[in-house]
């Protein structure tokens, strides 16, 4: 098979550039206190793109607590941002800004993500101003990280070697065609070729969530799960092989209160067939404003259905 190396080169670089008038780099001030200086203003970096006029994406971590934020295009104007929403356990925020004769990126479809894909990763690293652009692939799907610092788990994140260095956080992890389909959000400081981003999806979501109630909003059973494999099939007695394997209930949750058991399998929801944790928390996410999150839940092999209340609550 002839591949055209030179007009394959052309068009990745054509995308790019389109693609990267949508990034920005991002400035903050955040006050602090220094017990021996006393008051004083932390500057920090990051990156982020536009989703709609005058509005674009970024990570919670990049513009949480800041008393300013300065929005850096790609052409070098400058322009004061509001931050309007942050939602610090899906780590994502949006920001609102003047300009409007600047293009939104194309939203992509993070479920058509495969392992292998060729991205790039496009953002300010080190807090250099102006677009930077690095390749790589997927490496894998469906990730989960606990950032220890910051206090919160992130689940089903795309893993990617296109390098992501500090200063890119909130910055597009951008397909072939030139779509987003991914927030990149965290390295892994003592590996390397391995960094994370928040699935698309995620973010249409919490965006949706933003213009429907004004705010970020959680809706949860008290369950944590993970994927139902043939071993813990095995191991706790099912004879299933797809779904969620229920392996703690919160004390005084509603998952309890309605007789969720730890080795319960959660075969659907609402409809929704289940095969990784983030099917569960969309199925509930997409239905808060229902009484109760139907389940479909398998106990050693006897099936029945259960209607749980989500617990629903503003999150910042």
């Amino acid at each position: 098979m002839n591949i055209d190396v030179e007009y394959l080169s052309k068009r990745i670089s054509e995308i790019i550039n389109r693609t990267s008038r949508s990034v920005v780099t991002i400035y903050t001030e955040v006050p602090s206190f220094d017990i021996f200086f006393g008051p004083r203003v932390i500057r920090g970096a990051g990156s982020g793109f536009i989703v709609d006029r005058g509005l674009l994406v970024t990570n919670a971590h990049v513009v949480s607590n800041a008393s300013r934020v300065i929005v850096v295009f790609s052409d070098g104007v400058r322009s004061e941002g509001d931050v309007v929403a942050v939602d610090r356990s899906r780590d994502l925020a949006l920001v609102n800004f003047e300009r409007r004769d600047v293009e939104p990126i194309a939203i992509g479809d993070s479920d058509e993500i495969t392992i292998g894909e060729i991205v790039f990763a496009i953002g300010s690293p080190l807090g250099l101003t102006g677009p930077s652009v690095s390749m790589g692939v997927v490496s894998a799907l469906g990730r989960t990280i606990a950032d220890e610092e910051r206090g919160i788990v992130l689940e089903d994140l795309v893993q990617t070697d296109a390098a992501i260095n500090p200063g890119n956080s909130g910055g597009p992890i951008v397909n072939v065609k030139g779509e987003a389909v991914g927030v990149a959000t965290a390295i892994i400081p003592y590996a390397q070729g391995i960094g994370f981003a928040i699935p698309i999806n995620t973010v249409k979501k919490f965006i949706e969530m933003i213009k429907k109630y004004g705010h970020p909003i959680r809706a949860w059973l008290g369950v944590y799960v993970a994927p139902l494999t043939k071993e813990i099939a095995s191991l706790y007695g099912l004879s299933i092989s797809e779904g969620l394997i229920v392996i703690q209930v919160m004390p005084r949750s509603p998952a309890e209160t309605y007789g969720l058991k730890r080795g319960d399998a959660l075969i659907e929801a609402e409809g929704r067939r289940l095969r990784k944790p983030s099917d569960l928390r969309a199925s509930i996410e997409d239905h808060i404003d229902s009484e109760c999150i139907n389940l479909r839940v398998i106990r050693r092999n006897r099936e029945f259905n259960i209607c749980i209340p989500p617990i629903v609550e503003v999150v910042g």
